[in-house]
């Protein structure tokens, strides 16, 4: 059921959510809390399986959680952008507009000055009769989020948008992310591209379903416990380390090793990395990473 935010905002507070699976149960989510305040963009991170697409569609009302709290507007006020795009491929680009502007109640004079506000914010407007199966993949991407924006919905939900996208289309939709939080609305988004988090205001790290950080990106470096190193300590630290560029860098449960280069205050891939790596050791240890 959709219900009014409590301050400012949009969210999910304390949502568990479960499936069952030829392995049994499995914990999709597990108690996590997600804010998405207005005029801002929210991103959630992780990699494959860490429960990302099942927030987001919690937050669209697609998911039920088993338990918890979710802060949402009616659905016709929320745009949802699949991470396929969600474009018809056998519908031109204008039809894929006038289709869902009409599911949305957008027609006449509005639908056809939305469809032009769009279509010059994609750089669509000289492809608006080719299929869209015809498009490339981030001409699809960005008529996707056109059409989640086109009835002009109050909470903007984006499910990897820029994945697989050409750097040039990659850049050309943050742009239009960005303008859309500028007019005040809440926009959430998922992605696995670390550079993207860096951006946002404010960013949820998950992993198999449990939060390791939420906040500001720029304070992440602050929730790692222990250390990440690099130098010859690194390079002996074994499943904990991985490269950056020609640097090896390792994440130790405890004090800098002797004879290395700690990193005071890791960047977001270091901290991702490091977070991950702590939790596994939990899961494996619950004495271990403390």
């Amino acid at each position: 059921m959709s219900v009014r935010p409590a301050a400012g905002g949009w969210g999910a507070e304390g949502c568990t959510v479960r499936f069952t699976s030829a392995r049994g149960v499995v914990t999709a989510l597990s108690d996590i809390s997600l804010a998405v305040p207005r005029g801002q963009v929210t991103a959630v991170v992780g990699g494959d399986g860490a429960g990302k697409t099942t927030l987001l569609r919690v937050l669209a009302g697609r998911v039920t959680p088993g338990s918890g709290r979710v802060s949402a507007p009616d659905a016709h006020d929320m745009g949802f952008m699949p991470s396929a795009s969600g474009v018809w491929r056998e519908l031109t680009v204008d039809e894929n507009l006038e289709f869902v502007g009409r599911a949305y109640g957008v027609r006449g004079a509005r639908l056809a000055a939305r469809r032009r506000t769009l279509l010059e914010r994609a750089d669509l407007l000289d492809a608006a009769d080719r299929l869209s199966g015809r498009l490339s993949g981030g001409m699809r991407q960005k008529l996707g989020f056109c059409l989640a924006m086109i009835h002009e919905p109050e909470l903007l939900i984006l499910d990897e948008p820029s994945t697989g996208v050409d750097p040039v289309s990659r850049v050309e939709l943050w742009r239009m992310i960005a303008e859309t939080a500028a007019t005040g609305r809440a926009v959430v988004m998922s992605t696995t591209y670390l550079d993207e988090a860096e951006r946002v205001a404010s960013v949820l790290v998950l992993d198999g379903g449990y939060a390791l950080y939420a906040g500001d990106p720029r304070n992440i470096g602050s929730a790692v416990p222990g250390c990440v190193v690099r130098g010859a300590a690194a390079v002996v630290a074994g499943q904990a380390a991985w490269r950056r560029g020609p640097e090896t860098h390792a994440w130790f449960a405890a004090e800098v090793p002797a004879g290395s280069e700690g990193v005071a205050d890791p960047d977001m891939e270091d901290a991702v990395i490091a977070l991950t790596l702590a939790h596994d050791a939990r899961a494996a240890d619950p004495r271990a990473a403390t």
